[in-house]
């Protein structure tokens, strides 16, 4: 299931943040001790690399590996991250064998969700991060089973992997002591294989401060951004209530198999309560939206969808709450911990509200419906193949038309510099461009330059291309003419990063929804000659 699901993506542009996880792996190709020593125009001035990129290096090194072997094409590098996307969900099926009696639910219901299924189509270090985490998990799991040392030798080595993926995964470390602790009341047998993967980030932060001047989990941790500045601390919280939910959406579909209609309703009261405080504005949002073009062309659209997410992150919420509450055990209480603490990690601690921050506890949700069918069926529901399998079909069609509608959006950017490239191909002039992510990757495959403020390397007949809807792009201080519109546009009706249609999967700030359903405006780029040097 997970490969007919990810396969009509292989040939997917490069999207995003992409491109410096595909730099450094090139990178790595010839420098494999030295990840980061390189630069790169990622934001409005030529910068290292290690400044650049907030994560570990780990799944650029497995992207090098692919790329060395395979190529560099969009095809073979999409083609060898499904592996990381089938150990997640293998991994999460095999740890739900031993939480529940519905693992085949568990591992499709974190499978079909838009949360797995967007990210999974990426290039990014998030899916392998979560498929050393399940790994790790599992493996922990079943050496205090077996009171087996070599399993949580492995898994401690595991954990630093994780956290080498992405810095999240640190937090498995007082994750599995709280488990564990709960489990086994006795610190001296498992204790120091916890110890193993703290070993592994502490030399790995000395080794960068040799090799850069500043320990790189240091530098992440003090990374902020403008976008707290323009936010209130309700609305992020409602921001990542919807976040939740829409990344996880199966919490929803499976709700009438998981709650009394009594739980329903007041479920929905909860929810439509915190969609109109949204879209009459009881509850403020800062100004982080406050000149995004859906505020006043289909405002009641987004807070309707948002009232769904939240209401799906109630369900969450309840899932984790109520399992605590049944079993009080050492699997409830991971779980929970599991789900809070990302949840938190993702609303109070991460520089903005993304869809990446909350993938973690996806496998966790899918196992805790799992457990919560268990529940039912104790209690006397029958459940047929029908009931159960409606609601992973209709997370599931939602969660491929979201990474559907992301692949769209991505591929206009390949679509741009290929008309760009064919628009330049007769003359000799230089293309300069704004705006990163895929846009960048492939201008410069082309052999485009960037813009950079203050640049003033400039000659007559230059021709500049500005898109719109991208990052790092400010008002050209120069005169062109013979401006030329380009619309490129995104048939999809759900749009994963718009600020005029409400979607900010990557970036909240872009958006309070992961997707949203709706038109979704054409990506326009705007072509000029320069008519004047500085």
């Amino acid at each position: 299931m997970t490969l007919l699901a990810l396969f009509p993506f292989i040939n997917k542009a490069i999207h995003i943040d992409d491109p410096i996880f595909i730099w450094t792996a090139q990178h790595i190709t010839h420098h494999p001790l030295d990840p980061y020593g390189f630069s790169a125009l990622w934001w409005s001035q030529t910068t290292p690399m290690w400044q650049i990129q907030q994560n570990p290096p780990l799944a650029s090194y497995f992207m090098a590996t692919i790329g060395s072997i395979g190529g560099w094409s969009e095809k073979v590098l999409h083609l060898g991250f499904t592996l990381p996307a089938l150990i997640l969900i293998l991994g999460t099926y095999h740890l739900a064998l031993r939480l529940t009696n519905n693992a085949l639910i568990a591992a499709a219901a974190t499978l079909f969700t838009p949360g797995f299924l967007v990210s999974a189509t990426g290039l990014m270090c998030d899916i392998s991060m979560v498929a050393v985490w399940m790994v790790a998990v599992l493996l922990w799991v079943k050496g205090l089973d077996g009171a087996k040392p070599s399993y949580l030798v492995i898994s401690g080595l595991l954990i630093g992997a994780c956290a080498l993926t992405k810095y999240f995964g640190m937090s498995l470390v007082p994750l599995l002591f709280a488990f564990s602790l709960l489990r086994e009341r006795k610190l001296r047998v498992w204790l120091p294989y916890l110890l193993l993967p703290v070993a592994i980030l502490v030399a790995y932060e000395l080794y960068t401060n040799h090799l850069y001047g500043y320990g790189l989990i240091g530098q992440a941790v003090q990374h902020k951004s403008y976008v707290r500045g323009m936010e209130t601390h309700a609305g992020r919280a409602l921001v990542g209530l919807s976040f939740t939910g829409g990344c996880a959406l199966t919490a929803l579909t499976f709700a009438p198999l998981l709650w009394s209609r009594k739980q329903i309703l007041w479920g929905a009261l909860l929810s439509t309560l915190l969609g109109a405080g949204f879209y009459f504005g009881w509850i403020s949002m800062g100004s982080i939206y406050a000149h995004q073009e859906w505020l006043h062309t289909h405002k009641l659209l987004i807070a309707a969808q948002l009232t769904l997410y939240i209401a799906c992150s109630i369900s969450v919420v309840g899932l984790a709450i109520a399992d605590w509450i049944r079993y009080k055990d050492s699997a409830s209480l991971l779980l929970l911990l599991w789900v809070a603490g990302t949840v938190l990690f993702a609303i109070v601690v991460n520089w903005d509200v993304n869809a990446r921050s909350i993938l973690p506890m996806i496998p966790a949700i899918g196992i805790l419906i799992a457990r919560r069918l268990d529940y039912v069926k104790v209690n006397g529901r029958h459940l047929t193949f029908a009931l159960v399998a409606i609601p992973i079909i209709v997370s599931g069609a939602i969660a491929l038309w979201a990474a559907a509608g992301d692949m769209a959006l991505a591929n206009t950017s390949r679509l741009a510099a290929a008309y760009v490239k064919q628009k330049s191909a007769q003359d000799s002039t230089t293309v300069r461009f704004e705006g990163r992510w895929g846009f960048e990757y492939y201008m410069l495959q082309m052999g485009a330059r960037p813009l950079e403020p203050g640049d003033s390397d400039y000659s007559f007949g230059d021709l500049i291309v500005l898109p719109k809807y991208n990052t790092s792009t400010y008002p050209f201080p120069l005169k062109t003419t013979a401006q030329e519109a380009v619309d490129f546009p995104v048939h999809s009706w759900i749009a994963t990063m718009n600020p005029d249609a409400g979607g900010g999967f990557y970036f909240s700030g872009w958006g309070p929804l992961p997707f949203a359903v709706g038109p979704v405006p054409a990506q326009p780029y705007l072509l000029g000659r320069l008519v004047q040097t500085k």
